[in-house]
């Protein structure tokens, strides 16, 4: 029999890619940590992570128990959350949304479920995805606005903690600059026709695809500030600090900034929302009925499509 504890450590081991910093999430000494992990080891007579001077990366029995660890995590909280509501006079309802989705997708169908369900208690958490899908596959949120960028969705078909990823719209990225900025005549960018620009970054995501296809345009990147605010980022622009990359849900409207598409393939975030296949009873169908009321949402308003105009060169 495999000990849970050992696989709670696993999961800390994987989350961090580092000893030291799961012994200091776990609260014990790094060497507790690798004793833990040589000890699952032998008992499972293969090795489960891979080290190296990068770090530490789980190998494929690694994997496998780590997503196994998942979904008894998930089975715990569930149990937990289920037991702790049995005594509950009021049906309870949390939700986790990174910022700038939830400002422009959540209202509507926000107002409606409040409207509809009076006698719920709702909680809003403002995450980031790699904080939020964690929340809902161990049951402390009920569901999750989120996104990714490149690569697979967050959570497969397969996913043995139970997490169902539903895709709801493209984000695409957008570059921002002064509107008497000579870029602002064109209909649309290449990166490699801003080279040598100032970038001030409203999020260090969205930089991080930034840097990566300005490699494969050729260009250095000069970073002027690097921020965690769209809005923020946005004013800095029209202050003539630099040029931006903003997602099209964070454009903020402001006569004086020009708004361009990057030339194909260009950049996107792709929004989707996380439920746990686990959830039963109430709780179950009132992140359902969430659920369809932002799909409905995004299905009639996708990112962007509010800004028709957004796209046209400045006149002149």
């Amino acid at each position: 029999m495999i000990d849970v504890q050992r696989l709670t450590v696993l999961r800390e081991v994987a989350r961090y890619g580092s000893f030291n910093r799961a012994a200091a999430e776990l609260r014990c000494t790094p060497s507790a940590v690798s004793q833990q992990i040589a000890a699952l080891e032998r008992k499972l007579g293969t090795p489960v992570v891979a080290r190296s001077t990068r770090g530490i990366t789980l190998t494929e029995a690694g994997q496998l128990l780590v997503e196994a660890a998942d979904a008894i995590a998930a089975e715990l909280a569930d149990a937990q959350e289920r037991i702790d509501r049995l005594g509950a006079e009021r049906a309870t309802l949390t939700l986790a949304t990174f910022a700038s989705g939830g400002r422009q997708l959540l209202p509507g169908p926000l107002a409606g479920f409040v409207a509809d369900h009076p006698e719920v208690e709702l909680t809003i958490l403002e995450l980031e995805p790699e904080e939020s899908l964690p929340m809902v596959r161990e049951g402390r949120a009920d569901l999750a606005l989120g996104y990714h960028y490149d690569g697979p969705p967050p959570a497969r078909p397969t996913d043995r903690s139970g997490l169902d990823w539903t895709p709801l719209a493209e984000d695409p990225l957008r570059v921002v600059l002064p509107r008497d900025h000579p870029a602002a005549a064109r209909e649309s960018l290449h990166l490699a026709e801003l080279a040598g620009e100032r970038w001030v970054l409203g999020c260090l995501k969205s930089a991080g695809q930034l840097a990566r296809h300005a490699e494969l345009a050729g260009i250095e990147l000069r970073i002027g500030c690097s921020a965690t605010d769209y809005t923020f980022a946005q004013r800095l622009v029209t202050a003539g600090v630099g040029i931006a990359l903003i997602p099209e849900i964070g454009l903020t409207h402001a006569p004086d900034l020009a708004v361009r598409p990057l030339a194909a393939p260009g950049l996107a975030r792709h929004l989707g929302l996380a439920l746990s296949r686990r959830r039963r009873g109430p709780a179950a169908r009132l992140a359902e009925d969430l659920a369809a009321r932002l799909v409905a949402q995004a299905g009639h308003h996708p990112a962007g499509a509010d800004r028709p105009d957004r796209h046209r060169p400045a006149a002149g």
